[in-house]
């Protein structure tokens, strides 16, 4: 069975040059590449069972499909797996061609069962818009067309005059194109139910929510269908985190062989959804043991501020309060992605007959290594401990005294006591769009400037 036409792809793709934009907006972004626009394609034809289904529907009577003729009893006896041919067109959607063999069958004019045997290519452009009530992508086709590629009988051909094979080649081109054109409407409405849920809040465990805003409609190149968004991250009580607007552009990744796709999440972005978690950053340290550190008391830190053991004679035990006061940031540079936090680190001597009393606070800004892995679902975080930048003293109830010695004590206390209260947090993952059936479990990542890019795999 013959392929759609090589020259019917060239003449769309002629004059229309490659477009490569660079997104000032933060936010986030999908390139959606022909290997995966043919299996989500192949997919819904697979599902929508289409050709099965008209040939079924031509056999019905009453079906409104016009019969052919010279024949009677007319019915589609088979319809052989189709061939799909996918292009882009830039700034219109997708070229498709649907490659098929139908065998009618039916009593011939001239006595007997006849079969006719019709290899056809259903071509037609699929327009992607953004529809108006729904905000969502959506093809439609446009110029769906017929092209009869053969015709055969089971009657040896010098039965049949050249007249008839003819008539019959007429015929067949007004039946159908109601017969099949149907076909890749009733497959693009598959697809398009496949982009139901891309809008719909996607919740981060009770701190809120992820809502994947399209920030136009998407555009087509030569290579690509770029899906650009505009993220609305929602606290659960109703209030926006805003994206900074001085947030690193996001620019097209052109690295990855063709075909490929890639959904690409801006720093910025992760650091909003991290923003969405900082309450549950906020950690009162108390407990006498803590991990491999040595006591968590008074004795233990006023071997770094003497003053602690002049105001505390006897060992009692510590509160370290951290509180976090400025938005999470992320950097993302290749390979590697850093989280940093501003805040403060409060110690408290906790006696047993008065209760926390502050010793003293700490202005601060440390910085967290971020692993990231892929669910089926979700972006998964882990953290380390990086370095403690600045330590400076906000206040005393001791005296002065000086930080730096502080610093080896408390990024080992950051490490061992806060780090695992910050990935227990982080467990809720951050949500990805939920478009075509995709599971992101196969899909692989990879930390770029400015951005963290997953390679789409479509299984």
């Amino acid at each position: 069975m013959p392929r759609c036409p090589t020259m019917l792809r060239i003449l769309c793709l002629v004059s229309c040059a490659l477009l490569i934009p660079s997104r000032a907006d933060p936010g986030a972004l999908m390139k959606l590449g022909m290997e995966f626009m043919n299996k989500a394609v192949k997919d819904a034809m697979d599902e929508s069972q289409i050709l099965e289904k008209m040939a079924a529907m031509a056999n019905q009577q009453g079906s409104g499909v016009k019969p052919i003729k010279g024949m009677t009893g007319m019915k589609v006896k088979d319809v052989r797996p189709p061939i799909i041919t996918l292009d882009f067109l830039p700034e219109v959607g997708i070229f498709q061609c649907v490659s098929t063999q139908i065998t009618i069958t039916g009593k011939s004019f001239i006595g007997g069962t006849m079969e006719i045997t019709v290899v056809v290519n259903i071509t037609a452009n699929n327009r992607l818009s953004q529809d108006e009530a729904t905000g969502l992508p959506t093809f439609h086709s446009e110029g769906c067309q017929i092209i009869l590629v053969s015709v055969k009988t089971n009657l040896p051909s010098n039965m049949l005059p050249k007249v008839v094979n003819k008539f019959l080649d007429s015929t067949l081109q007004k039946v159908l194109p109601g017969l099949m054109c149907p076909a890749i409407d009733t497959v693009l409405e598959f697809v398009n139910q496949k982009w139901t849920h891309l809008m719909d809040p996607r919740p981060v465990g009770e701190a809120g929510s992820i809502k994947y805003v399209l920030s136009g409609t998407p555009t087509t190149t030569a290579k690509y269908i770029e899906v650009d968004f505009n993220p609305v991250v929602q606290r659960e009580d109703g209030d926006t985190i805003d994206l900074p607007e001085d947030g690193a552009a996001i620019t097209i990744l052109e690295d990855y062989p063709d075909g490929s796709s890639q959904l690409v999440l801006s720093a910025t972005f992760v650091a909003a959804e991290f923003t969405l978690l900082q309450k549950s950053f906020d950690v009162d340290i108390k407990g006498k043991t803590i991990g491999k550190l040595p006591p968590h008391t008074t004795k233990t830190v006023a071997r770094f501020v003497p003053r602690v053991g002049k105001a505390y004679r006897k060992p009692v035990p510590l509160m370290t309060q951290i509180r976090i006061n400025k938005p999470p940031k992320v950097i993302m540079k290749p390979d590697k992605s850093e989280l940093h936090l501003h805040g403060t680190i409060e110690m408290f001597a906790v006696s047993p007959k008065s209760g926390p009393s502050s010793m003293f606070v700490l202005e601060t800004h440390f910085i967290l290594d971020i692993q990231y892995s892929l669910s089926e679902d979700k972006v998964n975080m882990v953290t380390s401990m990086d370095k403690l930048l600045d330590l400076s003293v906000a206040s005393s109830s001791i005296g002065s005294f000086k930080v730096k010695k502080l610093k080896k004590f408390l990024t080992s206390l950051l490490q061992e006591a806060y780090v695992p209260i910050i990935n227990g947090a982080l467990e809720v993952g951050f949500p990805l769009p939920a478009f075509l059936d995709m599971k992101y479990g196969q899909s692989e990542l990879a930390i770029k400037e400015n951005a963290l890019v997953v390679d789409l795999r479509k299984p």
